[in-house]
């Protein structure tokens, strides 16, 4: 599934093609995706241009003079810039059009992303309204953890992930910077220092902007249709090397269950 690195390297490949110019036609091959694609997206978006790309959490912001497009890649989707004159292929279920001959394709497999529109004002929209703190601005830091987390019983790992919290921190990225603090996954939130949520709070900010500068090595690819976009090579200390050892005390890694998501640590040098 598409993490916050992925996302924001999607965000920086499509936006030097496609901000300035003017949505001339938009195709829905496949209306029936995690909720079904708005009836009058063409109506609403054809004629318009779009003014900015961000992101937001998991969420790409398509931003036009009076509305916004919000697109979330799902389990498997991926946003492409492609020529008019490329065919599509069977899960490529959406095309914005643009002038001179350019196509931003959205390509999801599973179909659990989702394309949506609204008019209203993008932070009171229910997807976004009660999301957390981005995890790489100021306003994200160790004392804001460390006061939201008093008398929290549940596992430090399920804390972080919690969008509510700060939004972002995926499961792959969690379980690196708990290993990079040397904080034990399965601690109880209530239970960590200031001092250590300040220590954490700095490794998710570096674990995910290595993961970042290492995706935009990939961003030629956004201009041809090989392979998907943002999923480019991590060197991983504890996600996916259950019982290997640890790259630190040469310590065999463990591997439980945290809210049905594979957690990976070190019980020596995580505590």
């Amino acid at each position: 599934m598409p993490e916050l690195p992925e996302v924001e390297t999607t965000c920086r490949g499509i936006a030097p093609h496609i901000v300035g110019r003017v949505i001339k036609q938009v195709l829905v091959r496949q209306p029936k995706l995690r909720w079904p694609v708005p009836e009058t997206l063409a109506d609403n978006l054809t004629g318009q241009r779009i003014d900015a790309v961000m992101r937001r959490a998991k969420y790409l912001l398509l931003t036009t003079a009076n509305s916004t497009l919000i697109i979330h890649l799902g389990m498997s989707g991926s946003l492409r810039i492609m020529t008019e004159d490329q065919e599509p292929k069977k899960h490529d279920h959406i095309d914005f059009i643009f002038n001179d001959n350019i196509v931003l394709r959205f390509n999801d497999q599973r179909r659990f992303g989702s394309v949506l529109w609204t008019a209203e004002p993008i932070g009171e929209h229910p997807l976004l309204i009660d999301l957390g703190p981005e995890p790489l601005l100021d306003e994200f830091n160790g004392e804001l953890l460390y006061q939201l987390s008093r008398n929290r019983k549940v596992p430090v790992k399920t804390f972080i992930m919690d969008s509510h919290i700060v939004v972002g921190v995926g499961n792959i990225y969690a379980n690196e910077a708990l290993f990079m603090a040397g904080i034990l996954p399965t601690r109880h939130a209530g239970a960590i220092s200031l001092a250590r949520y300040q220590k954490l709070a700095e490794c998710i900010k570096l674990i995910l902007q290595h993961a970042i500068q290492q995706g935009g090595t990939t961003l030629r690819d956004f201009v041809n249709e090989a392979g998907k976009p943002g999923y480019f090579k991590q060197q991983l200390k504890v996600y996916g090397r259950k019982d290997l050892p640890c790259v630190d005390c040469q310590q065999v890694l463990i591997e439980v269950r945290l809210a049905n998501r594979s957690t990976v640590f070190c019980k020596t040098c995580q505590r």
